[in-house]
């Protein structure tokens, strides 16, 4: 009996519970609650179609596709059954898609910076990103891009992007640090392909410039205080998604693998390939509750150089640890976090947030052996805030205050969009 009854459960875990609507011809198919989202677009990219079998598997891909999209806050499904035949009405909650980005802060030699900037997700109701900033921390920085994932079809799309980005940053070598004015104009174009509901491909080629001034600190005969290189990037991303989507709250798994080869000419750094996995974790906890993790290992080619690829950074891996302190050719970083809704009403919500933030890293030339050594092994814990505007996309404004369990480091970090 023990048996029988297991096996039921695994069957009924294995196939999908049919609803009173499968098998039925699909008479009709409409959107309702959209504002500036054209139906014709949500036709073109939804798999249920008018004169189909109503197949309950595909209709739920559906409601997943167009939760994914930046203009849809929320979807739901009603269905009309009649001489069996069924219409089916997607009700879209629309996100305004219309983004201002304002930010002020100041940079560690006292200079006022700021930030503003304005991205469009939701461009002609078509999906389609459109946006810039401009940037001055001392120096003018400016970018604009535009992705339309589905710009030729439902599986076919385009990326394109330019950057002129100027920084103060540090290199580090001989256990000497040197701060350099860092420039970057970098033009991008990508191939965006969807395998199938699961399954992504982002390709493309980036070719830019790279600038290194010297400004202080260290000097060394065998590190150039000026540097000019010519690169091209050819990157590779590939995407797992399988989250389902309730508003701010996520559920389930994703990956996104990372694949970059660069080539240069120049004594300082060699053409070198890099390479790193994002692997996410969701659970939703309760109504009001999400577990979130993050875990991201990367390599990259481990030549003895200050201009290693992988920055500890507090806006990248570690909340507190401070601005680019630390480069590696190699990186392993855990991040966990527990959100937890306090307020929730009709436009906005406040998460509270408590995580935990860990690395490692190879030293530029060194071993896998340094991913073991104290001195490479960062740790931080802290609490955070999260005030989310539910009606306009990706309009999260997070506070967290980090604090060393390694050492007495510690810094409040600020942003856009949750960590991860």
């Amino acid at each position: 009996m023990k048996k029988l009854i297991t096996i039921l459960l695994l069957i009924l875990y294995t196939f999908p519970v049919l609803s009173q609507e499968d098998g039925m011809i699909v008479r009709s198919v409409t959107f309702k609650g959209m504002k500036r989202t054209k139906a014709s677009f949500l036709k073109s990219i939804t798999e249920t179609k008018k004169g189909d079998v109503y197949n309950t598997r595909k209709v739920e891909q559906d409601i997943t596709i167009l939760k994914r999209l930046p203009a849809v806050a929320h979807a739901y499904l009603k269905t009309n059954t009649e001489g069996g035949k069924c219409d089916l009405e997607f009700h879209i909650q629309e996100s305004s898609t219309i983004l201002p980005e304002l930010a002020f802060w100041t940079t560690t030699n006292n200079i006022f910076a700021y930030k503003l900037g304005v991205y469009e997700y939701n461009f002609l109701g078509r999906n389609i990103a459109v946006g810039g900033f401009y940037q001055n921390n001392g120096h003018d920085t400016y970018a604009f891009n535009v992705r339309a994932p589905n710009l030729f079809s439902k599986k076919f799309g385009l990326g394109f992007s330019h950057q002129n980005w100027k920084s103060e940053e540090p290199l580090f070598f001989d256990n000497q640090t040197a701060n350099y004015l860092y420039n970057n104009i970098s033009t991008e174009l990508l191939g965006l392909y969807q395998i199938n509901f699961n399954h992504h491909l982002t390709f493309g080629v980036n070719y830019f410039q790279e600038k290194y001034q010297y400004l202080n600190g260290a000097t060394s005969p065998e590190v150039p205080r000026d540097l000019k290189v010519n690169k091209i990037l050819y990157k590779l991303l590939y995407t797992y998604e399988d989250l389902e989507y309730y508003f701010h709250y996520l559920d389930g798994f994703k990956s996104i693998l990372y694949l970059q080869y660069v080539t240069s000419q120049n004594n300082f750094q060699d053409k070198f390939l890099i390479a790193w996995n994002d692997f996410f974790y969701y659970d939703r906890v309760g109504k009001k509750g999400n577990w979130a993790n993050r875990l991201r290992i990367g390599f990259a080619s481990n030549s003895d150089s200050p201009f290693a690829p992988f920055a500890l950074d507090n806006n990248i891996n570690l909340r507190g640890v401070g601005f680019i302190v630390d480069r590696g050719t190699a990186s392993i970083v855990y991040n966990t976090e527990y959100r937890h809704t306090l307020y929730d009403k009709k436009w906005l919500t406040i998460q509270g947030n408590g995580f935990l933030d860990i690395g490692t890293w190879r030293q530029p030339g060194g071993e896998i052996s340094d991913f073991w050594k104290s001195e490479n092994v960062r740790a931080y814990s802290g609490i955070g805030l999260r005030f989310i505007n539910k009606k306009i996309y990706n309009a999260v404004f997070r506070i967290d205050y980090g604090i060393s369990l390694t050492d007495n480091t510690n810094g409040l970090v600020f942003g856009i969009g949750q960590y991860f």
